[in-house]
């Protein structure tokens, strides 16, 4: 309990975690059951109350990474810079140990796909292509996209160094010319960012002559949320995406607000869920950046960014459907 300035006790702000471990309850006792695309079967809602996660806390930079299960932050991590590089076959994150991607991209899943034409791990046009090179024509995994399309990421970061107050700071990975080259269309498809200053400052961040420092927000939409695998995943990297483009635009980190549409369960994931659902919030995790402030998104190592004070439950273990 914290304590108000004439001596009463005040409650505590509630962990932010209790807006997931809500949804997934909600879900569990009110979702639709549903048939899906993978045969597996789920609970369902559509269109649930945003969660909204601060990624800093009195100027240390938090990381929503769930603590009520670990979640695989090296995947996290690995997938993340994976997309930065606009790489679109599985098998580099595979080799790493990352093994997310390896069901979609095999032999079996492209054959089944309509993509026999494509080599093992060839994802096609997916998340990374679309960031980076959105509008090129796609050949294969191995063709070199230099200067092909339009860079979304480099032009977000364009936008929040240059104009700020921009609305139309956006980047899709939705495509509908390359569904269907892709192993999997996407299900985080959209973000919209957002740069805010103390009420004193006027327009360019000015307050009594001096520049303040802007706080970075993202918006996130996902029109398929697997909340029992895809979801913690998702909500980690989304924020560190946030976290890392902060850090080159030289702003502070504020939110995540996770918008979502198709909110699901896993038939298979349900007793695992139930499990989880007992268990209490811990502290989310510190982030620190290894890496001189301002720069390029490109050319990060998964070394510099050190995740401190993780402490999660046990890992729950739940299949992933394909």
């Amino acid at each position: 309990m914290a304590t108000n300035t004439n001596g009463t006790s005040a409650p505590s702000k509630r962990h932010e975690e209790y807006q997931y471990l809500d949804l997934v309850r909600d879900i569990l006792d009110d979702g639709e059951h549903r048939p899906d695309r993978t045969g597996t079967g789920t609970y369902s809602v559509f269109a649930p109350t945003p969660l909204k996660f601060s990624l800093n806390s009195n100027g240390t930079p938090i990381l929503p990474l769930l603590t009520t299960k670990r979640v695989f932050l090296k995947a996290v991590i690995a997938e993340l810079l994976w997309f930065i590089e606009g790489n679109t076959s599985s098998l580099p994150l595979s080799e790493a140990g990352v093994k997310i991607w390896d069901g979609n991209g095999s032999r079996e899943f492209l054959d089944n796909a309509g993509l026999s034409h494509r080599e093992v791990g060839d994802l096609g046009p997916v998340y990374g292509f679309q960031w980076r090179h959105f509008g090129a024509d796609y050949v294969d995994c191995r063709t070199d996209y230099t200067g092909q399309g339009v860079d979304q990421l480099a032009e977000v970061i364009h936008k929040l160094k240059n104009s700020p107050y921009d609305r139309r700071i956006i980047m899709s990975a939705w495509n509908p010319a390359d569904l269907k080259k892709m192993a999997l269309p996407p299900c985080h498809m959209f973000a919209q960012f957002y740069v805010s200053y103390p009420r004193t400052a006027g327009a360019g961040g000015e307050a009594n002559g001096e520049k303040k420092q802007g706080h970075l927000h993202c918006q996130l939409y996902q029109r398929s949320c697997d909340m029992g695998l895809g979801v913690p995943f998702n909500i980690a990297s989304y924020a560190l995406l946030t976290h890392m483009i902060a850090h080159v635009c030289e702003l502070v980190p504020g939110s995540l607000t996770h918008v979502m549409g198709d909110a699901h369960v896993y038939v298979d994931h349900v007793d695992a869920l139930k499990v989880q659902l007992e268990r209490e919030p811990r502290d989310f995790p510190v982030l620190e950046i290894a890496r001189e402030k301002g720069g390029s998104i490109d050319g990060w190592k998964y070394e510099e960014l050190l995740v401190k004070d993780y402490n999660p439950h046990k890992t729950i273990a739940m299949k992933m459907s394909v």
